[in-house]
C-alpha cells in the first residue's frame, strides 16, 4: 500500500468547499453527521475547522443497507450516536469515499427515521464515480478514477491518510 494523497490538502479543499456551500445556502450552524468510521474521523476534523461546538453524530448504516440480508451483520456494529434532534436541523452528512450511493441512501434513511431535517449537504473525502444510485455529492475534496484493480481506504484516526492498494 502506498499513501495517495496529502490529507491536509484534502481537509482543506472539503472545508474551502462546505463553507461555499453553507454561505450560498445561508446555513450558519450546521450539524456533522459522520458514517462510520471514516466519516466520523472527517467530521471529527471539519469540526474543529469550522469551530462549530455542538456535538457531531455518528452513524453505522449497517442495519440500513440494502444488501444487508445478504451480507449478513458485521460483528463490529455499533448503534448510531445522534445527541441532537435532526427535526428541522441544517445537516452536513460526511462519508470518506463516495461510489455506488447505497452507503448515502442508507444513511439517509436512518437520518430520516430520527426525524426530518431542514436540509442534507452530503461532503465526501473522494469521489469514485461508478453511481448505481443518483446520489451525488454537494462537496468533494478529489475525484478519482482507479483501475478495476485499485482500492482506496481511509487509515486512521490518528494520522488520518488516505492509501491505495493494488488487488489481485
Amino acid at each position: 500500500m502506498t499513501a495517495l494523497l496529502n490529507m491536509d490538502q484534502l481537509l482543506d479543499q472539503l472545508e474551502s468547499g462546505l463553507r461555499e456551500q453553507m454561505t450560498r445556502r445561508g446555513i450558519e450552524s450546521p450539524t456533522l453527521i459522520g458514517i462510520r468510521t471514516g466519516g466520523v474521523w472527517i467530521a471529527d476534523a471539519l469540526k474543529k475547522r469550522l469551530g462549530l461546538t455542538e456535538p457531531f453524530g455518528e452513524l453505522d448504516i449497517s442495519f440500513y443497507r440494502d444488501d444487508f440480508s445478504r451480507i449478513g451483520l458485521n460483528p463490529r456494529v455499533k448503534p448510531s450516536h445522534l445527541p441532537f434532534e435532526t427535526e428541522g436541523r441544517d445537516i452536513v452528512l460526511v462519508d470518506d469515499v463516495i461510489m455506488s450511493g447505497r452507503t448515502i441512501r442508507a444513511a439517509m434513511n436512518e437520518i430520516f427515521d430520527y426525524g426530518r431535517p431542514a436540509s442534507i449537504i452530503l461532503a465526501t473525502l473522494i469521489d469514485l464515480g461508478n453511481r448505481e444510485l443518483p446520489i451525488q455529492p454537494d462537496v468533494v475534496a478529489q475525484v478519482l478514477t482507479l483501475k478495476e484493480t485499485q482500492r482506496v481506504k481511509l487509515r486512521g484516526p490518528d494520522p488520518l491518510h488516505i492509501e491505495m492498494r493494488e488487488t489481485e
